[in-house]
């Protein structure tokens, strides 16, 4: 099934939302909140499932045209939200940027670490800055998923059980503070500002067989100013799937439900190089930065800016038909006033 959050309050209300994007229902009655329905995920599921199949077959009188443009993120604000690197290709370039190899460790213990979470954006909010100069405006196109309670210490094999629902990430980075705050060996802060989700998260069964050992498996496009900028695919290079992230959250904490696991930087190997832009036949990237790294490698310098005030990034994922799953991310760069 496919819900969505519309902005009310702090914390949305949830609506289902049919198969093709088009129509909407309120789940009011069964869950008040995507949060709500997640604390009782047993019991609200079934009841969700059975609206969600009543809408695609045209059998509810009261739905409403599904406007995406009113969505919230999915949970507008969560209690967990981590974010992971599991494609390791992504780190290996930005080490070889700076002449730096890559531990051996990174290949079998994922780096990850904790976001603000009190404050997402949403899917077709602005991105406000104070400023442009010096702060380095990324995106990053990622994967997330959101669990229910997960115990701790809770096994790899176990973990995937715990996967309820998959939405898309805008992880917005300020590359020029990053360093900075890494120097200082307390991690970051001010150089992650608030994520945006897609205006739909999806059960796993909508995604048939392009979700197997807890990946998905299809591209994620991402267009900058309206050019198209990558459309790596979400199941090839993923060092660590969903599955082993979940594990290595809740090594040593338990993870409650509405937790988010985010991919990291989605980024594939090219066979001939270390990567080739869509104008040139490749696969592009889910980033800036990694365009850049590219760019460092081949030339000694990046030529390609990162985001400054009225740049705008789009991001989606498409079905073999050519539909949108998830609805479309699509944000403004803008100053703070």
């Amino acid at each position: 099934m496919k819900l969505a959050s519309l902005k009310e309050g702090r914390d949305g209300a949830l609506v289902v939302v049919s198969r093709d994007l088009q129509f909407m229902v309120s789940a009011r009655d069964i869950a008040p909140t995507l949060q709500a329905a997640l604390d009782t995920w047993d019991v609200t599921k079934a009841q969700l499932q059975q609206r969600y199949e009543q809408l695609n077959q045209g059998n509810i009188n009261n739905h409403q045209p599904f406007d995406q443009s009113l969505c919230a993120s999915p949970l507008p604000r969560a209690f967990h939200w981590a974010d992971g690197s599991a494609y390791v290709n992504h780190v290996e370039l930005v080490r070889k940027a700076r002449g730096a190899e890559i531990p051996e460790s990174f290949w079998t213990d994922p780096l990850m670490y904790q976001g603000g979470s009190d404050t997402f954006l949403g899917p077709r909010d602005d991105i406000q800055m104070p400023q442009s100069e010096g702060f380095g405006i990324d995106f990053e196109a990622e994967i997330a998923i959101i669990t229910d309670d997960v115990p701790m210490a809770c096994s790899s094999q176990q973990a995937g059980e715990h996967i309820k629902l998959l939405m898309l990430v805008n992880d917005v980075s300020l590359r020029g503070l990053i360093p900075g705050e890494l120097a200082k060996g307390f991690g970051f802060y001010q150089s992650k500002p608030s994520s945006a989700f897609s205006p739909v998260c999806v059960t796993p069964d909508e995604l048939d067989n392009h979700w197997h050992n807890h990946k998905l498996h299809l591209p994620l496009c991402s267009w900058l100013n309206g050019k198209a900028f990558g459309k790596p695919n979400a199941g090839v290079d993923m060092t660590f799937d969903f599955s082993q992230l979940i594990a290595h959250a809740a090594r040593t904490r338990p993870l409650c439900a509405g937790t988010i696991i985010g991919s990291g930087t989605v980024s594939n190997k090219q066979d001939d190089g270390p990567g080739k832009p869509i104008e040139k036949g490749g696969l592009g990237y889910s980033c800036i930065a990694e365009l850049r790294m590219i760019e460092t490698i081949q030339s000694g310098s990046p030529s390609t800016a990162f985001m400054s005030f009225g740049d705008r990034i789009s991001i989606e994922m498409y079905d073999e038909q050519g539909d949108s799953i998830f609805g479309q991310i699509e944000q403004t760069i803008t100053k703070l006033t």
